[in-house]
């Protein structure tokens, strides 16, 4: 036989797997997901217990009155006004989720299928404009409704997108209308 072929004949293949490590491998990584996610989650909850000082949200009275507007869309958060990354998570408020606007004589209600509503009184209305954004979603140059309302001692900015871009403009006008109309019988 020649060299070569005694050469090839004696080398052994090498192990494909070393299914010991990869399990190993596969469980510290599973565990360091897991650790992050208790410690966001740990997080958020901290931050609603910090938030704690914050009262219950009304709901929407008996008799409301007749619809003004009505939109259909998404609440993307509430967030401490003018502080557009400060996210407020007390009571669900830093909860995504669909949304139906109804703006009444008596105020803003706001119902969330799948998260809790609550209603914003005429009187504790502050502003209403377009943005671009608000904690955890960017979009274009007013592409969100964001409704700055009073609760509590604090005033708060609330996010909101219409399914239907262009009924934002018509939202915001007729928000400020009715809010100066109500400063002015302050």
């Amino acid at each position: 036989m020649t060299p070569l072929i005694l050469l090839a004949a004696e080398k052994k293949s090498a192990e494909v797997t070393d299914w010991a490590a990869r399990l190993g491998w596969l469980v510290g990584l599973a565990l360091f997901v897991a650790l992050v996610y208790w410690l966001m989650r740990e997080g958020w909850k901290w931050r609603g217990t910090l938030q704690g000082d914050l009262p219950e949200l009304p709901t929407a009275p008996a008799a409301p009155g007749a619809a003004r507007l009505t939109m259909n869309g998404r609440y993307h958060g509430s967030t401490t006004a003018g502080q557009w990354l400060d996210r407020i998570v007390a009571h669900g408020l830093g909860t995504r989720s669909r949304v139906e606007l109804t703006l009444t004589d008596a105020g803003l209600d706001v119902v969330r299928p799948g998260a809790r509503d609550f209603f914003v009184p005429l009187d504790r209305l502050r502003e209403a404009r377009l943005d671009k954004g608000i904690a955890g979603k960017v979009l274009t140059e007013g592409g969100l409704l964001v409704v700055t309302w009073e609760h509590g001692e604090r005033l708060i900015d609330s996010g909101f997108r219409s399914d239907r871009a262009a009924e934002h403009t018509e939202w915001a006008d007729a928000l400020n209308q009715i809010i100066n109309k109500t400063e002015g019988a302050r």
